[in-house]
């Protein structure tokens, strides 16, 4: 054999093997990427309480300041005592008299009573109250994948799209949520 077909022959041997590694290498080391089948968003709940203030208008009693009906009375008995004491003469006179002051000092406390009640005043009042708004939050998607014929599930920050890289065998997650 003379010298050039035998570097020839060498190198050619050299290329085959190099080659046939490569081949190999990119058999064994697999996928660039895993199929995606699904994405399932994964919600929180938040409730985020606040509180909420309006003024409404309120009917409130005026303060009584005679609260015996005292005057309503006294009065009453007076009056009720002077027309009782116009009706009839003697001991009839007076009988008159005192039951007009009983029957007047009734009807003064029941008037003076019936306008305490009607005694009023509207004012405006600030009531509050909390309540609580709700939203959902996006915390991480649940994902399906395919990945060298076999099914694989894992949570992701964020959707991963159509594909997932694989490295070395393994899923290349920038971000993964637990």
């Amino acid at each position: 054999m003379n010298k050039s077909m035998l570097v020839g022959a060498v190198l050619g041997a050299v290329g085959v093997t190099a080659g046939g590694a490569v081949a190999t290498y990119s058999l064994i080391s697999g996928p660039e990427y895993a199929e995606v089948l699904a994405v399932q968003p994964v919600n929180e709940t938040i409730k985020t309480p606040r509180e909420v203030c309006k003024d409404v208008t309120v009917t409130r009693q005026k303060p009584v300041q005679d609260q015996h009906k005292i005057a309503g009375t006294a009065i009453g008995a007076v009056v009720g005592g002077l027309l009782g004491n116009q009706v009839g003469g003697g001991t009839g006179k007076k009988i008159a008299t005192v039951a007009g002051a009983v029957g007047g000092g009734y009807a003064g406390n029941k008037v003076q009573g019936n306008m305490q009640a009607g005694d009023t005043y509207t004012t405006t009042e600030t009531r509050c109250s909390t309540v609580t708004d709700t939203s959902e939050k996006v915390v991480g998607y649940d994902v399906k994948y395919q990945l060298d014929g076999k099914e694989g599930r894992v949570r992701m920050a964020s959707d991963p799209g159509r594909r997932i890289p694989v490295k070395d065998g393994q899923l290349v997650l920038t971000e993964t949520v637990q």
